[in-house]
């Protein structure tokens, strides 16, 4: 089997799991507690915190663990809202391809009177920080824009967008789900204000993840409790997940360097060969994106069926079409890129780790070359287009 959905979530490692386990064995106390295993539990709770601190270069203080992703997404985005209300700023700039734990947030502000601009993405799938410049209002209360997108992989010009929010006094936030431990990330270079992870993309334990909040940005709590995480959320900490949320994030960092050229050359060579199948396309730009992600679109063919073929050959991947969720739309990505309806459906994303095999990237080339083939030998829609009544768009 070859696992190469890891933007939807990763395998633990070894030493988050190893961790994790001591943890869950020898600090079991509530880090609440005053007295000896809960403060045991509180050194290894602060440990973590000014280890994940210092990989992003923030303060200890300034990191509030969350359950994940989608957490920080929505309390970073209400708070900053509930910050610029009180100021009178009721606009939000964000952008049409973010995960809908951003989106979704953002529909719920606007049902309350805040007025969002989402900007359109290029077909590189780049959001340029000219665009950010133009759309900032002087009643702007907050820019959000991701930091890699979790479908096409693009990495996002983070710090320059970032320069233009502090110029302007704009609280900024990026979604950092996708590119936390696949990037290097500094928060201060990259004058970022808010940032948003999750353990189990980078090898760490799933219902675990962080917001990251400068200095001097009042947060609004989403979970209402005792006074943990500094009053900022509620609810005994998940020491063990958290601890080894940070190992996992250790680890990340360390092999950081060797895994952006290995599996990066693996990541081309796979796109190399994909190219070669007629009528098919990357998504996004080719080299400002993620080393393990690989998106492509082929015409005349069903995402769906596409990844329950391949996964009878043994792999194991996703879709950027939203079939497998029960809904007729393609991804919403894919039509912010500007792929049309009949070729977002046909998507394919590949997300490769550390584990694969050189054997697993010709094995990837040559069953996807297959299944698209074969597909394309049932499709009525390939026919037509074979036979000039209908124009390819690929």
């Amino acid at each position: 089997m070859i696992y190469a959905d890891n933007a939807a979530t990763t395998r633990m490692s070894e030493g988050a799991i190893n961790t994790m386990l001591r943890l869950m064995k020898e600090t079991f106390g509530n880090p609440s507690s005053l007295y000896e295993t809960g403060q045991v539990a509180k050194e290894e709770l602060e440990r973590a915190r000014a280890q994940i601190a210092s990989m992003i270069n923030a303060e200890p203080r300034e990191i509030v663990f969350t359950s994940g992703g989608s957490e920080a997404d929505n309390q970073a985005i209400l708070s900053a809202a509930a910050i610029g209300k009180k100021k009178g700023k009721m606009h939000i700039v964000s952008s049409a391809f973010e995960h809908h734990a951003v989106l979704h947030t953002l529909d719920k502000l606007e049902k309350e009177g805040f007025e969002i601009t989402l900007l359109d993405v290029n077909k590189d799938g780049i959001i340029r920080p000219e665009q950010v410049e133009q759309a900032i209002r002087q009643d702007t209360a907050l820019v959000s824009i991701m930091y890699a997108n979790n479908e096409i992989g693009t990495i996002q010009p983070i710090e320059r967008i970032g320069q233009i929010c502090k110029s302007k006094g704009v609280i900024f936030h990026t979604d950092a789900v996708q590119a936390i431990g696949h990037e290097i990330i500094d928060v201060k270079k990259e004058n970022i204000d808010m940032l948003s992870a999750s353990s189990h993309k980078f090898h760490g334990p799933k219902g675990v993840g962080f917001l990251y909040a400068r200095r001097g940005i009042k947060l609004s709590n989403l979970i209402e409790g005792g006074a943990q995480e500094a009053g900022l959320r509620g609810g005994t900490e998940n020491v063990p997940g958290i601890g080894a949320m940070a190992k996992a994030l250790e680890e990340a960092y360390d092999n950081l360097s060797k895994n952006k050229e290995s599996v990066g050359s693996k990541r081309d060579r796979i796109i190399e060969g994909l190219s070669k199948i007629p009528h098919s396309a990357l998504n996004g730009d080719k080299d400002r994106r993620l080393y393990g992600n690989i998106s492509f679109c082929f015409e005349g063919i069903e995402g769906e069926a596409l990844l329950l073929l391949l996964d009878d050959k043994g792999i194991q991947a996703s879709s950027g079409s939203a079939c497998t969720s029960g809904s007729l739309d393609p991804s919403h990505v894919m039509l912010a890129i500007g792929r049309p309806h009949e070729v977002a459906h046909g998507s394919l994303r590949l997300s490769i780790s550390d584990d694969i095999t050189d054997e697993d990237v010709e094995y990837i080339i040559e069953s996807v070359t297959q299944v698209v083939a074969y597909l394309r030998s049932i499709s009525p829609v390939w026919r037509s287009l074979e036979a000039g009544n209908k124009e390819y768009i690929l």
